[in-house]
């Protein structure tokens, strides 16, 4: 995904973030069973219609194809470890050892990557946690050979539709009623990866 890295399967990597808060030192990693309870945690802060539990663990477990990730901050701006903003928001460290402040998961479906999660803990936002996810998924897909991204966002989210605009998504399509608990359209979104190897 970075420096070299090629995927959830090769172990942790490690990277800086920068957001509106300052650096923040981030490490991404595979999600691991784990790691759910301190996901919900974020999960059902953030969503109206949250994922379950045994979702993530299908994620996990049994889909094949599926590519969840966790990001955690491993120190703050000072250096130290175990940072305010983690404990914060997800009331501790996760199987990592080390607070999770967003996660993400993506679907590899023969050239593809499908975006079907991306969510970043209520205190970390708008510090770069987003970004950071948004850009390591699409690195990550590039090097798997996808030639094209993904994703559905609420009409409504325009924080969430802004992000993936700045990561080269355009709408689509429209999904009507797509979202169950109050029947709120689905926008859509495409991007192409360029075929000369720029971009993301």
């Amino acid at each position: 995904m970075s420096e070299g890295a090629v995927g959830p399967d090769r172990g942790k990597i490690e990277i800086f973030a920068y957001g509106g808060g300052g650096p923040m030192r981030l490490r991404l990693r595979p999600m691991r069973v784990g790691d759910i309870p301190e996901v919900m945690k974020i999960e059902v802060r953030s969503f109206s219609l949250p994922w379950t539990e045994d979702a993530f663990v299908r994620e996990i477990e049994k889909i094949p194809f599926s590519r969840p990730l966790v990001a955690e901050e491993v120190e703050g701006r000072n250096g130290r470890a175990g940072p305010a903003v983690g404990g914060s928001a997800t009331g501790g460290p996760a199987a990592g050892g080390l607070a999770i402040v967003g996660y993400a998961c993506w679907w590899e479906v023969k050239d593809e990557c499908h975006i079907t999660n991306v969510t970043v803990s209520p205190e970390a936002r708008r510090r770069g946690v987003g970004k950071f996810l948004m850009r390591e998924i699409l690195k990550d897909a590039r090097r798997r050979d996808a030639v094209r991204a993904t994703l559905e966002a609420r009409n409504s989210n325009g924080a969430a539709v802004s992000l993936y605009e700045g990561f080269g998504f355009s709408p689509v399509a429209m999904r009507k009623g797509y979202y169950p608990d109050n029947g709120e359209d689905a926008l859509v979104m495409l991007m192409e990866f360029s075929p000369d190897g720029g971009g993301v």
